[in-house]
């Protein structure tokens, strides 16, 4: 049987030795904070029905040739996911993560895929995020008609559930009137304005070049779309693997848990106690 407390403790003195840490993240945390599971059509049909019935893969719906043809439809699926969004509260682990990073030298910075800016609601200093994705807190012109980003703050969707139509008035872009969109990488995707996440992005390269003894902890990040487990890996650093279906196999410096994001950290949390970690 796999001794999960001999790999806490591993992880532990892994963090103990770093003074900045990195955290990579995918779908599975949003899952462990009650979000909807979009992994295989089942997950995103079983949260909108009315694309199930029509049988429609979330490729169909995430990518923008759906808010050119059915824009009703496509923001009825980012509009009610915008408003779920806004109204979920980060599970346990975030807040595990920021009392980890608190007592490293270099704190911490977020690189994930995630569009749903849980990180910010958990207290994650804004200014160290990298949303390689995008965000849907933000639209962008669909066209798009300039490189122009703007946040969704004013938008307040109306959906139809059982349809997974909007109700309301579209949003539109400030400068053409033109309809906007997510500024999310979709599927298909020539049109995403990448100007926000690559800002992100060179915030992360500079913080970087000052951590010297860099710790990745990887929360929820799956094979079908690696980005986020490419980036961490290539890091050069010790990496804790967090991951209820694809942790893989522990070696060397990267410890992998097949657990969930809250119930690893807690493991974690405890170890750090336990091996004298200050306060973790």
């Amino acid at each position: 049987m796999h001794d999960l407390n001999a790999d806490f403790i591993r992880c532990a003195r892994l963090i103990a030795e770093a003074d900045g840490l990195l955290v990579t993240a995918g779908a599975g945390l949003g899952v462990d904070s009650g979000l909807p599971d979009f992994r295989g059509n089942e997950g995103m049909w079983r949260a909108y029905p009315a694309l199930g019935k029509a049988r429609m893969q979330f490729q169909e719906i995430a990518n923008p040739a759906a808010f050119h043809d059915q824009p009703r439809l496509a923001w009825g699926f980012y509009g009610h996911r915008l408003a779920l969004y806004r109204q979920t509260q980060p599970g346990a682990a975030f807040d595990m993560l920021r009392e980890i990073a608190r007592h490293l030298p270099h704190g911490t910075f977020v690189f994930t895929s995630n569009v749903d800016g849980q990180f910010q609601k958990a207290g994650f200093d804004p200014d160290r995020i990298v949303e390689c994705h995008g965000s849907i807190h933000h639209l962008q012109c669909l066209e798009p008609c300039s490189s122009a980003i703007w946040p969704a703050g004013d938008f307040a969707p109306e959906v139809d559930a059982d349809a997974c139509e909007l109700l309301n008035t579209f949003p539109s872009c400030p400068r053409c009137g033109a309809l906007a969109r997510p500024n999310i990488l979709m599927f298909g995707d020539w049109g995403w304005i990448e100007d926000r996440s690559a800002a992100q992005q060179a915030r992360l390269d500079a913080w970087r070049h000052t951590v010297e003894r860099l710790i990745v902890i990887e929360i929820g990040a799956g094979t079908a779309i690696p980005s986020v487990r490419l980036f961490g890996e290539r890091q050069g650093a010790p990496l804790i693997r967090i991951n209820l279906r694809e942790a893989g196999m522990t070696s060397g410096t990267k410890v992998c848990l097949p657990l969930r994001g809250s119930e690893a950290m807690n493991g974690i949390v405890n170890a750090l106690r336990e091996e004298g970690f200050p306060d973790a």
